[in-house]
């Protein structure tokens, strides 16, 4: 969710029910600073910070959510134990997103309060198992007791009911999201998401960081020079500096990185964040009876 949850999302999903998330990576630590002022005004309800662990400034980050009074964070791409007690040690709710149950078991060993398994349906940087999420969720819950948050992929009430089938207790949806109102992502790029079809997206840049991205210009010019055998230092150069700023936020949808998740076909309209949490308990609801009431099952 880098360029699409900021202050306004996050805070419109708090005061919609859910838990907002101010998304921490694309921001330099004055701009989270902001962000996290202007969401503590917008809402009374919970809301949280996303870090990404690999981020070059994180020191920085983690001293601005224990000034700022952030009372939950959730990490990813990086080892919980760096920071998890760090965080815990200063009131914090500490939720680790992994991809694989090796990374679950330094969950386990960190103390963190909950775990994020996001399958490799979900948008952005993914796991390199490119496990499915029907597949992770009960890997994952036969290897913890920690209350568990499924990811990758879920946009809608039957999704969420198939995913506590499964052993989660939670959700995290961010394409949906990421194609609001109140998202921060350019409209362009909203447009390109409601406009998706199946397959539109794939995942790429696996010799890097795997990302799973709409298919566009700078897609198209990333797969011909994997396909020609392409290392590492080509495409790092190829990648460049600021591609998903670039896509995401200024709306240059040819040569910017778009990275959306296979929900994204789903998606048709850009709505209020409201209006989609709204559909989607209401959808979880109405299957849930529809489910329990059939007395063969």
């Amino acid at each position: 969710m880098v360029w699409c949850s900021g202050w306004e999302l996050a805070s419109a999903v708090s005061n919609s029910g859910g838990l907002g998330l101010i998304g921490a990576g694309s921001m330099h630590p004055d701009t989270l600073t902001t962000h996290i002022k202007k969401c503590r005004d917008a809402t009374t309800n919970p809301f949280g910070v996303n870090v990404p662990l690999m981020y070059p400034e994180i020191e920085k980050i983690m001293n601005i959510i224990i000034d700022e009074g952030v009372k939950i964070v959730f990490t990813s791409a990086g080892n919980p134990a760096t920071w998890t007690r760090f965080l815990k040690d200063n009131g914090i709710t500490v939720v680790h997103v992994v991809a694989n149950t090796k990374n679950v078991v330094k969950c386990n060993e960190s103390g963190v309060d909950a775990i994020v398994a996001e399958g490799f349906e979900a948008g952005g940087h993914n796991g390199r198992e490119e496990t499915t999420t029907l597949t992770l969720i009960p890997h994952v819950r036969s290897v913890t007791d920690l209350p568990l948050i499924a990811a990758g992929g879920i946009g809608s009430g039957r999704a969420m009911l198939a995913a506590f089938a499964l052993g989660a207790e939670g959700v995290q949806i961010g394409s949906r999201f990421a194609a609001t109102m109140e998202s921060s992502a350019h409209p362009e790029f909203k447009m390109k998401i409601v406009s998706a079809k199946e397959g539109d997206t794939l995942l790429t840049l696996k010799k890097l960081v795997p990302v799973r991205l709409l298919r566009n210009k700078f897609f198209d010019e990333i797969n011909t020079a994997q396909s020609s055998g392409a290392g590492i230092p080509e495409l790092s150069k190829l990648l460049g500096k600021g591609r998903a700023r670039l896509g995401m936020f200024e709306g240059n949808i040819d040569d910017g990185e778009l990275e959306i998740g296979q929900v994204s076909a789903m998606i048709n309209e850009i709505q209020p964040a409201a209006q989609v949490l709204l559909e989607i308990v209401s959808e979880y609801t109405e299957i849930k009876k529809k489910l329990c009431g059939k007395e063969d099952w």
